[in-house]
């Protein structure tokens, strides 16, 4: 059987859905006898979960915020004042854990299909137990399609925002997954760097890695090309993903100073 996605629905299907699910299960947390805040809380926290179905960044905090900001919306015209001031934190707190504020100019949670990486061993061979590092590994995806495609090495993944990273801990008990920001953590004890970043940090992603990255080392990315180095290898993954493979030291594309 299809398994139905709604991340693949035209926009704006799935923040209906996402929107209508929220509601449904406010009213039954409701009707359940659960006090409004908490209520409000978990279907919050709920469309926050939804918020993976939106294609970009914006359409991902539409998903999130619509439930709240629909819920604030029917409370003032009805004239309620039933909610403690607080309760109305308890989304924008969920939102900025999720989404740190100082994570928004990377990528927010693009998950990398499952078996967009399976080629990557033919042109990039790694030793046994080499040391692999997923940056801004979200909720695992990423690792698990390293895993399928290195199944020898060891994985280890960064994620800034704590309740990902305990997540991704949760579903990938075989990688080492730590809380860091992957922009001020080293990336020079790894033999191979793996993003899903975007097209706006690629730059910043290849001064890292020429700066940090030991000679022989890989830096993958998936679906931007970093147009500030020449790739050693690129391809076009199961699914339809640009893979571009660059290997350390970085060379400057002709025409460009380093």
């Amino acid at each position: 059987m299809r398994r139905i996605n709604p991340a693949h629905w035209q926009w704006p299907l799935p923040a209906v859905l996402a929107w209508a699910l929220c509601w449904a299960v406010f009213r039954e947390l409701l009707g359940q006898g659960m006090a409004l805040q908490w209520a409000l809380g978990l279907s919050s926290a709920l469309g926050v979960a939804c918020s993976l179905w939106g294609a970009t960044w914006w359409r991902r905090l539409l998903i999130a915020a619509g439930f709240p900001l629909s819920l604030a919306a029917s409370l003032s015209a009805l004239g309620a004042d039933s909610l403690p001031a607080w309760a109305w934190l308890l989304p924008l707190g969920l939102l900025l854990l999720v989404y740190p504020v100082n994570a928004w100019r990377d990528a927010p949670l693009f998950p990398t299909p499952l078996h967009a990486l399976v080629d990557l061993p033919a042109h990039a061979p790694l030793p046994q137990g080499a040391h692999v590092l997923d940056a801004g590994c979200g909720l695992g995806h990423g690792l698990q399609a390293l895993r399928l495609a290195y199944p020898q090495a060891e994985l280890h993944g960064m994620e800034w925002s704590w309740p990902l990273r305990l997540l991704c801990g949760l579903r990938c008990p075989w990688a080492r997954v730590t809380r860091a920001d992957i922009w001020k953590a080293s990336w020079g004890s790894y033999d191979m760097v793996y993003l899903f970043q975007r097209p706006e940090s690629m730059a910043r992603a290849v001064d890292k890695a020429r700066a940090e990255l030991r000679p022989g080392a890989w830096l993958v990315s998936l679906d931007f090309e970093a147009t500030t180095s020449t790739p050693r290898a690129s391809w076009r993954a199961p699914g339809g993903k640009m893979v571009w493979l660059y290997q350390a030291p970085l060379p400057v594309p002709p025409g460009e100073s380093a």
